[in-house]
């Protein structure tokens, strides 16, 4: 049984789960990169509207996320815990993504009552999913390696994502649309859907859970008065939030800093990819890169401590990227790869670490709760990425952005405070929260020989 338990994970299986993450990396760096410019520069809208959207479906998803993982954690069908909810939220994941930006021709209110209803519906549908898929990764395996192995291959689709929509987002908006960039959006968006459902679904047929759940389980409550007093996972939790909020307000403002600082016309500067294409695709192509570089390292040093590396060269990026020329485009896709790569290490050791604190949790209180736990990383990064991109809507408002109307001088520092300052500031906290974080590669052996004989003696 025990030798079972350990069974290696054949890559087909490592592919078929990574998959499902192409289609949540797609939506959410198409939300972050065209929602605010969709609704605001295009739609009319108040930036801060926008950013309070982004802000308040987050409060919704602190009593949701956890409430999924919850409900995941105590499904019980032939598919297992947390295959099923792939199954049954597939449609739905499609549908509410593509309505976000299907909004008819409205009046501001009601435009700004069709963002709320839709986005809130479209983050339900993403927690519905990916909340059981992330659970999925914390019993695919009892073993932390192969765990951290199918993480990679899980964090290199994500990444392919940022490149997709980096490479061509644009390019696909500008040639779907005719000139129309919201129909180029919606259409854009209905192509990820569609794609996004085969996706899930693949992940759905091609994998497997092999821990079996707990005979007996705690109440959600004490779940959850578990899961707060567990240090690993706040410091964790915290950093991650950080760590994708300065990508996410970065992304965000992106596209404000090119077309009203840079004075960017959209003119291809390498092949067809345009100044914006081009820096989107920097990111994802040092994303990728951060991923198997995480991957190869955490096999000689601490998870803490890559991502503690990886915050320092998010930070020196940022920074490098704003102190070169406005036109320097070849030295700011070399800082922007830079910022990729600490992201990347970031996203795949912060996920393979979450399953390590649910490993730990159950080792210390005997209380299986890998979905609950996992929630926090959908939590930290949905959180991230709203309050990232929220962090321009209201900084914007603030500093007197006027759409499409040549900026002042303080609404231009608004838009470089979003675009460079904040993102680098929101990083030192989060490395702070990291020298908390205590679970090293010893503590998670004993934990992993520990649950093996549990579980053996329980079978």
């Amino acid at each position: 049984m025990a030798e079972r338990s350990h069974e290696k994970i054949g890559i087909g299986e490592k592919l078929g789960y990574g998959v499902a993450d192409l289609s949540s990396g797609l939506y959410l760096n198409f939300f972050g990169f065209f929602l605010l410019y969709f609704f605001v520069d295009l739609g009319g809208l108040a930036p801060a509207a926008i950013g309070l959207m982004l802000f308040l479906t987050k409060l919704v998803d602190a009593v949701t996320d956890p409430m999924m993982g919850a409900i995941a954690d105590r499904t019980r069908t032939r598919w297992g815990r947390y295959r099923p909810y792939l199954l049954w939220g597939a449609l739905p994941f499609g549908a509410c993504g593509a309505l976000v930006f299907a909004a008819p021709d409205l009046s501001p209110a009601m435009t700004l009552v069709w963002a709320y209803a839709t986005y809130t519906l479209a983050m339900l549908a993403y927690t519905a999913v990916n909340v059981p898929y992330s659970g999925l990764l914390g019993v695919i395996s009892p073993s932390a390696h192969e765990r951290a192995s199918v993480t990679a291959y899980r964090m290199v689709f994500s990444s392919l994502a940022g490149i997709t929509i980096g490479i061509l987002g644009t390019t696909m908006v500008r040639e779907l649309g005719g000139g129309d960039e919201a129909l180029g959006i919606l259409l854009t968006m209905s192509c990820i859907a569609a794609f996004s459902v085969f996706c899930i679904l693949t992940t759905f047929f091609t994998t497997k859970e092999r821990i079996p759940p707990a005979p007996q389980r705690g109440s959600i409550r004490q779940d959850l008065a578990a899961l707060v007093r567990t240090p690993p996972w706040i410091a964790l939790a915290i950093a991650a939030i950080l760590g994708v909020l300065a990508i996410a307000s970065r992304a965000g403002s992106a596209l404000f800093w090119f077309k009203y600082v840079a004075q960017d016309q959209g003119t291809p500067v390498l092949l067809f990819l345009d100044r914006v294409a081009l820096f989107y695709t920097a990111l994802a192509l040092g994303q990728v890169s951060g991923v198997v570089l995480g991957n190869l390292l955490q096999r000689r040093f601490e998870k803490r401590d890559i991502i503690l590396f990886g915050g320092m060269l998010k930070v020196a990026g940022i920074l490098a990227f704003y102190l070169f020329p406005i036109d320097a485009v070849v030295p700011q896709t070399f800082a922007q790869l830079f910022v990729g790569i600490g992201f990347g290490l970031l996203m795949v050791m912060s996920f393979s670490m979450f399953t390590d604190i649910a490993e730990f949790v159950d080792w210390k209180s005997g209380l299986q709760m890998t979905g609950l736990v996992v929630a926090a990383s959908i939590f930290a990064v949905k959180a991230g990425i709203a309050f990232g991109s929220a962090v321009p809507g209201f900084v914007l408002d603030l500093t007197g952005f006027v759409a499409g109307e040549v900026q002042s001088e303080t609404a231009m520092l608004g838009i470089e405070l979003s675009f460079a300052v904040i993102p680098a500031l929101s990083l030192v906290p989060a490395m702070i929260a990291m020298l908390f974080y205590r679970l090293d590669h010893k503590t998670i052996a004993r934990v992993e020989a520990d649950l093996g004989i549990r579980r053996a003696e329980n079978a």
